[in-house]
């Protein structure tokens, strides 16, 4: 009994330990945005591959999926071939309002049909309002999914890397303002989640993307890094890559601020110096990597592709990608590394 009891508490501190507080901003398939905190635990996730244990530290953003049912797929397998065959008005009627009642986890049976070349059936001469497009149409409709919506959920690590398969959870339970309250996962669209490092040693690789991390774009421009700094603290980043800013003519950028313009053939630093240098000015141009330590911060301090400093405050470590003016059609994105001293 004794040894039963120590693996119990045993188990029980490790999964106590595995958990993070995490500032989350919960966005719902109705469109409001629900912003608080939670606690996480590192993530089970299934994939078509096996089963992953997904340390929730590196998870910055999870797309929930529509999800698969089995028993939802077979029921609609014969709701589909009812629309795919019959003439009749009044049965296909019947089969359509049972299909849209099956509610979203009936796409996946809807696009899985749409997939299989033997249900194309070129002699349905069927002209009226009860088709699968129809319910297809309908059922995203009543649960507000747009078009895009994956089936799984997707996860993205690090700010960097995508992932597919099922996260089961039922629900998220987040601490706002306004109290506490308990989100059903089939009522959420996505989740970003942001965990603080805490000071100390060690790198940490981001990507910053043109058609988002924009300093100019008061909607997620900036990357919360989730890495907190302290007053004095060492700490260096290192960017490459290449991005295509529609807002400046479809010029071309790199993270020293080095630029052609979409007719040339080579790049020119600013001011026409070395390019291996890049820049001495201080402040950032265009194209440049900048940061700011602190949520609160308006600061656009130049990074450019290399530096090496110290923080001047204590706070989390945001970067972004310099320009004033944000255009969705950017292009491209740059690879980041921040590097973490001792103070």
């Amino acid at each position: 009994m004794k040894k039963s009891t120590l693996l119990i508490l045993s188990l029980i501190t490790s999964i106590t330990f595995a958990q993070k507080q995490a500032d989350v901003s919960l966005e719902l398939l109705d469109g409001n945005l629900i912003k608080g905190t939670t606690t996480l635990s590192d993530i089970d996730f299934v994939t078509a591959y096996g089963k992953l244990l997904i340390p929730i530290t590196k998870v910055s953003h999870i797309d929930i999926g529509i999800g698969k049912d089995n028993a939802v797929s077979e029921k609609a397998k014969s709701y589909l071939k009812i629309l795919n065959t019959s003439n009749s008005d009044d049965t296909r009627k019947g089969a359509y309002a049972d299909l849209i009642k099956l509610g979203p986890k009936a796409i996946n049976a809807i696009q899985d049909f749409y997939n299989d070349p033997k249900n194309n059936n070129e002699e349905n001469t069927y002209t009226g309002e009860f088709t699968i497009d129809n319910a297809l149409s309908e059922i995203k409709s009543n649960s507000n999914i747009t078009s895009d919506a994956p089936i799984e959920d997707v996860l993205a690590l690090e700010n960097n890397y995508t992932m597919g398969g099922n996260y089961n959870f039922v629900k998220m339970d987040v601490k706002t303002e306004y109290g506490s309250l308990s989100v059903p996962k089939e009522k959420i669209k996505s989740v970003d989640i942001s965990i603080a490092v805490e000071p100390g040693k060690g790198e940490f690789n981001f990507k910053l993307i043109a058609s988002k991390h924009i300093s100019g774009n008061t909607n997620g421009g900036w990357l919360k890094t989730n890495v907190m700094l302290k007053v004095g603290q060492r700490f260096t980043i290192n960017a490459n890559g290449e991005v295509t800013l529609a807002s400046l003519s479809n010029s071309k950028y790199k993270p020293d601020g080095s630029s052609k313009a979409e007719s040339a053939t080579e790049f020119t630093s600013v001011g026409g110096g070395d390019l291996e240098t890049g820049s001495t000015y201080s402040y950032p141009s265009y194209g440049n990597v900048v940061y700011r330590i602190g949520e609160n911060s308006t600061e656009n301090l130049k990074a450019g592709a290399k530096f090496n400093g110290t923080a001047k405050t204590s706070g989390m470590l945001l970067i972004s990608i310099y320009e004033t003016v944000y255009n969705a059609s950017n292009k491209g994105a740059y690879n980041v590394k921040v590097g973490l001293g001792n103070k």
